[in-house]
């Protein structure tokens, strides 16, 4: 099996009214795919649909083969800063190591080795000096690290991250994108919402372009063109230049 996901005939609605509609698509194990569109596309939705965190109208998922299953611990995501509740009062390391109740169980202490790891993934993301900070009083960036640190943790194989790189500064980017590359080398999946066009090429080897339909969806230097971006966009992409796209 060489698909970590599939999507097939994937209908979400509101009310009685679409906001996606039969999404169809495989993404291959080991690569970094953007999901990419407008606002208002279902570039979340979709992700909440294949982690059944939004009721779908129709279609099937599959992770790995395997219908999802909410308690998947080879499974890991990060969603939206803005969706999270960041007065809960509890700080970095705590939250890093959420990461790790998969595989120690909601109601057992984290072992010595397992606070070792989360300890592990901070120093990674850069956030050793604030393992004992509040979650609340760390700036958005630093709120993001922690939270792809706890991904980390856990040690999934395929990763979902709802727009990752938003609110954050230049070397957090970095560090993210840094981050997103060693887990690809590893092996792992990442499937990202992703807002910026013009690192789309630059960051990911993939990419599914949406607007409530499936545009495209395929490797990045394939379906990241003009004239599916304007299909998807609808044609305003006066922000793009066009000598970027050339070649594609």
């Amino acid at each position: 099996m060489n698909q970590a996901v599939e999507v097939k005939d994937v209908t979400v609605a509101y009310d009685q009214k679409p906001v996606l509609e039969n999404i169809s698509f495989t993404v291959p194990k080991g690569i970094l795919m953007a999901v990419v569109g407008p606002n208002g596309a279902g570039k979340s939705t979709l992700i909440k649909a294949m982690l059944d965190l939004t009721q779908k109208s129709a279609g099937d998922v599959k992770i790995l083969g395997e219908a999802y299953k909410p308690k998947n611990r080879t499974v890991g995501y990060v969603p939206q800063r803005g969706t999270v509740d960041w007065d809960f009062p509890t700080n970095a390391l705590d939250v890093t190591l959420m990461g790790r109740y998969g595989h120690i169980g909601w109601f057992r202490r984290p072992s010595k080795s397992d606070v070792a790891l989360a300890e592990e993934a901070l120093e990674k993301v850069g956030m050793s000096a604030y393992k004992h900070r509040q979650i609340r009083q760390l700036s958005g960036g630093q709120q993001q690290r922690v939270f792809l640190a706890r991904a980390l943790v856990q040690d999934a194989d395929v990763y979902f991250m709802d727009e990752p790189f938003v609110g954050v500064d230049a070397a957090t980017e970095r560090a993210i994108i840094a981050l997103l590359r060693d887990l690809k080398e590893s092996g792992k999946t990442v499937v990202v919402v992703h807002h910026d066009l013009q690192t789309v090429p630059e960051y990911f080897d993939w990419t599914l372009l949406l607007n409530k339909q499936q545009i495209a969806c395929g490797p990045t230097d394939e379906v990241f063109t003009m004239e599916q971006l304007q299909q998807t966009y609808g044609g305003h992409l006066s922000f793009l230049n066009q000598t970027e796209m050339v070649g594609r």
